[in-house]
């Protein structure tokens, strides 16, 4: 009887153990934000869709052991018309997330379902506690042979 009760008492505190052990695997570097879905809001830019952040995974040392100042975020397009799936990494630094992508439609020209596309340069910038920031679309040519330049829109996440 006596070793039946050592043996549940042992099993408990392994239990216990693995799942705290889990918690701190999964929990965000201090002023972070957490994993999960994120809805992107930019009202500003002239798209017609809405963009799911996917941030669910660390991002990977090149050992791949697991950073903690970094998650990989997977942004998905609703609907994929004229969209991509892009896979990139957000740094925190100083409590601000920094993630640069290169969209191959970015700039929307003329009818904004079935017109023209340039590819942009984006660079997405924001706060890990407010999920509010901005994005810099740069492009090198803009629509209808006007020069290159960039835009600016204001943006904000939140959790789904």
């Amino acid at each position: 009887m006596e070793v039946c009760v050592r043996s549940s008492l042992i099993r408990m505190a392994l239990s216990a153990a693995l799942g705290l052990g889990t918690a701190i695997a999964l929990a965000p570097p201090s002023q972070a934000m957490y994993f999960g879905n994120y809805a992107l809001h930019m009202p500003d830019r002239r798209d017609f869709h809405t963009w799911i952040w996917s941030a669910i995974t660390p991002c990977k040392n090149p050992d791949f052991s697991k950073r903690r100042d970094c998650i990989t975020v997977l942004t998905v397009p609703q609907p994929v018309a004229k969209a991509a799936y892009v896979s990139a990494d957000a740094v925190l630094v100083d409590g601000r997330y920094t993630m640069t992508i290169d969209d191959p439609f970015g700039l929307r020209c003329g009818d904004i379902y079935y017109g023209p596309t340039i590819p942009t340069h984006d660079v997405y910038n924001w706060d890990a506690n407010t999920l509010a920031g901005e994005m810099v679309s740069s492009f090198d040519a803009g629509c209808d042979g006007t020069p290159g330049g960039s835009f600016t829109y204001p943006f904000t996440l939140s959790r789904m």
